[in-house]
């Protein structure tokens, strides 16, 4: 019997089916005891389950549907190409779709970034950027530097190279011995400043002290010895931590000084999470390496991307010098289609400049919740946006891990989805209820985010 998505369902048979068959990625089995959701269909910046209950997507899926659900040309695009060129591989051959995406990523990237390397998802660009740079370095004749720094709290993804630049234990200690090299300095996260020991009452100031400490980790593992620094523009784990003022200059300086590549991670944070194709180039600063993947063609196909600069690609002109790595299904054909659909859509509709305009009323209606007891923080940038929970407002205390996994996991995440509102309660950090929906919605659907939050979190404040 075919499969056909827009048939009537049985959620209870398939919810045993996902119970006996269905492996979830970061998912307790709780959930498929309980009764995992069952979600069927999508349009816009809504997303429904077998019953047909209208939920508020305010993760874009998974920081990934930037352009909105239910986009028909991009369908309409993926399957004009597969009925031309179903699949070709990019291994020593080329299709018209992965060779015009990779000149229009160019000509978005900042600086002289003018080579693309096609990937399957994120944490495959990630792993391309930690083998690239370590390959770059020995042609250069370094073949020590192989080392890479990152921030703690930090998440790059899951494939064993990645892992090691992750900075969250917890995600990585079933699976040491990992790749070696990985070394972790401070994030970002102006709340914690004083618990770090770093300027607390100026932010500018905490930026140049936190990238400074990048400087010291390089000299203290040996500039010899490190490739790379891996930094998501506004890092996504712990919480939504932007960068502060005049911090990237720093960092690029650091890594200029000391010969190290400076690779920014924007799985997350690239095309118009904050309001620019490449959030390196709206904030201000040239990496050596972009790493992309999500948001390229609002999840519709699996595709991700690394943006390589001049510098770095240069080794690789010479016919003596091949980089030996690659995905069979990176840069496929309907992806790459469906990502040319999506970036036409950004450009036609100005979502990029809707980010910019419609961020700070964005920002304006969650600090709202900073009234309610539990709310400590408000951050993020564009469209990505952190709420911090904490237990004392005044002494800025946290949960335990107990307290955080009982306010996030048996209340907020069940309350929130009940309330019509998808989004992330998260605790690899502090905790934290993350946002970051389509790039599509607007003041309206703010203030209904808003209330939502608000009810809900008043609710956990009072039971607590």
């Amino acid at each position: 019997m075919s499969y056909d998505p827009t048939a009537a369902v049985d959620t209870a048979a398939l919810q045993a089916s996902a119970k006996r068959h269905m492996w979830p990625h970061f998912t307790n089995r709780k959930v498929l005891n309980d009764g995992i959701p069952v979600i069927t269909r999508a349009n816009g910046h809504h997303i429904y389950d077998a019953a047909g209950k209208e939920y508020i997507d305010g993760l874009a899926g998974l920081f990934v549907v930037n352009a909105g659900h239910g986009r028909e040309r991009i369908v309409q695009a993926a399957a004009k190409q597969m009925q031309q060129l179903d699949f070709m591989p990019i291994w020593s051959y080329g299709h018209p779709a992965a060779i015009e995406l990779s000149e229009r990523l160019s000509s978005y990237a900042p600086g002289e970034m003018n080579k693309v390397f096609f990937t399957t998802g994120g944490g495959e660009a990630v792993e391309s950027a930690f083998k690239l740079a370590k390959h770059f370095w020995k042609i250069k004749g370094q073949p020590m530097k192989h080392k890479v720094i990152s921030r703690s709290v930090a998440y790059h993804g899951t494939p064993q190279g990645a892992l090691a630049i992750t900075g969250i234990p917890d995600m990585k200690k079933f699976y040491e011995p990992l790749t070696p090299g990985g070394h972790r300095v401070p994030n970002t996260n102006f709340y914690r400043a004083e618990e770090m020991g770093a300027p607390s009452n100026d932010l500018e100031a905490f930026g140049q002290w936190a990238a400074n400490r990048i400087e010291e980790a390089i000299l203290f593992e040996g500039p010899e010895t490190v490739a790379a620094v891996f930094l998501e523009p506004v890092q996504n784990s712990g919480g939504c931590f932007p960068p502060p003022p005049g911090y990237f200059k720093r960092v690029r300086e650091i890594c200029d000084q000391y010969d190290v590549l400076l690779v920014s991670d924007e799985v997350i944070c690239a095309y118009g999470r904050v309001g620019e194709f490449f959030a390196s180039k709206a904030l201000g600063y040239e990496p050596d390496i972009i790493t992309s993947a999500k948001g390229i063609t609002s999840g519709y196909v699996p595709l991700g991307a690394m943006i390589v600069s001049d510098k770095v690609s240069e080794p690789f002109n010479s016919e003596d010098n091949t980089f030996y790595h690659g995905f069979t299904f990176a840069g496929h054909p309907a992806a790459a289609a469906a990502a040319l659909e999506n970036l036409d859509i950004f450009e036609e509709e100005d979502l990029n400049g809707r980010v910019r305009e419609n961020s700070p009323l964005f920002r304006a209606e969650l600090e709202k919740l900073l009234d309610i007891d539990i709310v400590g923080d408000v951050r993020g940038e564009g469209y990505f946006f952190g709420i911090e929970l904490v237990k004392d407002k005044a002494t800025k205390e946290t949960f335990n891990e107990e307290e955080s996994d009982r306010l996030l996991r048996d209340y907020l995440s069940p309350a929130l989805w009940e309330a019509g509102l998808y989004c992330r309660a998260d605790d690899r950090g502090d905790p934290v209820i993350q946002l970051a929906p389509p790039l599509t919605i607007g003041p309206a659907e703010f203030a209904e985010i808003g209330g939502i939050l608000r009810s809900v979190l008043k609710d956990a404040s009072s039971k607590i």
